[in-house]
């Protein structure tokens, strides 16, 4: 007799032998974060790469920016001009996390055709690719959003000095963004020629920068009381002369396995970057940085999620995801670090 039959189930619950043990299919409790919140690729711009590693070309900006146009002399002709040329070098490697499921215990839900949360599979490739995403931003705050990458980097600090490289930090009433961000900009835009179009910005750091009396009365005037004046990413890039702001305030679990979560901010939340970077791969102008991804298994995709069975006699199946790329540091006078903004 088929136990799971409809008309099985029922005479079971008629005699209370029935006991179910089933779960709802249209809510769970899973802490995924929201995607707006990875921010990897809200700076540097991503430029997919046919082989995992090769060379490109850095064209000198001294020659480039260099007079080296001089009067023709009479019968005679100027000397050639200099261009000169390095290489540089990207290697991607690959990076894996791999799930598994248990074939047996999803036959149940395969059986009651239960949907959503309730579906293993579903459920275990979501989690892969949240991790590909959480991973992607960890790269992101390692190679980029923090102290000690950036040759120009300032502090925050109790007092300004343009030449200790130091910041009234954001959270002092005498700070002034605007002005500093303009210094700051400029500071960029005369030695590179590309005035920053992108500012990072760690969770505090925006928090203290909404709140800061400076910027608050450039804003509360262009508010009404419809459409109160509010400071968000859009207002402070308006303000501050850019493309784009961002908050960099995805999360992620420091513990280990077995250990007592310790949740905290992937990137700085006490830091920023000041940037120029191009919106999409180029050979004719610069980018403080590019985030190069290799295509491994040929498909387009450089975090790939795939599922794949397990060995005979296990009755299992895994899910794994996969990720190739370098963020590399490209430009490193197209951008300015700040840390101990507040």
């Amino acid at each position: 007799m088929n136990r799971t039959s409809p008309g099985a189930i029922a005479a079971e619950i008629a005699k209370g032998a029935f006991k179910p043990s089933i779960y709802l299919t249209n809510l769970s409790m899973a802490y995924f974060q929201d995607a707006s919140r990875y921010v990897a690729k809200s700076i540097f711009p991503i430029c997919p790469v046919q082989l995992s590693s090769a060379n490109y070309y850095v064209f000198d900006k001294a020659s480039l920016l260099r007079d080296n146009v001089a009067r023709k002399p009479q019968f005679g002709k100027v000397s050639p001009a200099q261009m000169g040329r390095l290489d540089q070098a990207y290697s991607c490697k690959v990076d894996q996390v791999i799930v598994g499921i248990d074939q047996i215990s999803a036959l149940n839900y395969q059986r009651t055709g239960a949907p959503g949360a309730a579906d293993p599979r579903r459920a275990k490739v979501k989690f892969i690719a949240e991790q590909m995403n959480l991973h992607q931003d960890i790269v992101f705050a390692e190679s980029f959003f923090k102290a000690g990458v950036w040759a120009n980097e300032w502090t925050g600090s109790t007092a300004y000095n343009a030449t200790a490289k130091t910041f009234i930090k954001f959270t002092d009433d005498n700070c002034d963004p605007v002005k500093l961000f303009d210094d700051l900009c400029t500071d960029i835009e005369q030695n590179t020629g590309r005035r920053p179009n992108r500012l990072g910005l760690g969770k505090a750091t925006f928090n203290a920068l909404k709140n800061h009396p400076g910027v608050v009365e450039r804003v509360k005037y262009g508010g009404a009381t419809a459409n109160p004046a509010t400071v968000n990413e859009r207002v402070l890039a308006e303000l501050f002369g850019l493309e784009k702001v961002s908050v960099l305030s995805s999360i992620y679990n420091k513990a280990g396995l077995g250990e007592t979560e310790d949740m905290d901010f992937i990137c700085d939340p006490n830091a920023a970057i000041l940037a120029y970077a191009t919106n999409t791969p180029t050979i004719d102008e610069p980018s403080a940085g590019y985030i190069f991804t290799w295509d491994m298994l040929g498909d387009g995709q450089y975090m790939p999620v795939l599922q794949y069975p397990g060995e005979n006699g296990t009755h299992t199946e895994f899910v794994e995801g996969l990720f190739a790329a370098d963020m590399k540091k490209t430009a490193d006078d197209l951008a300015i670090f700040l840390k101990d903004c507040v």
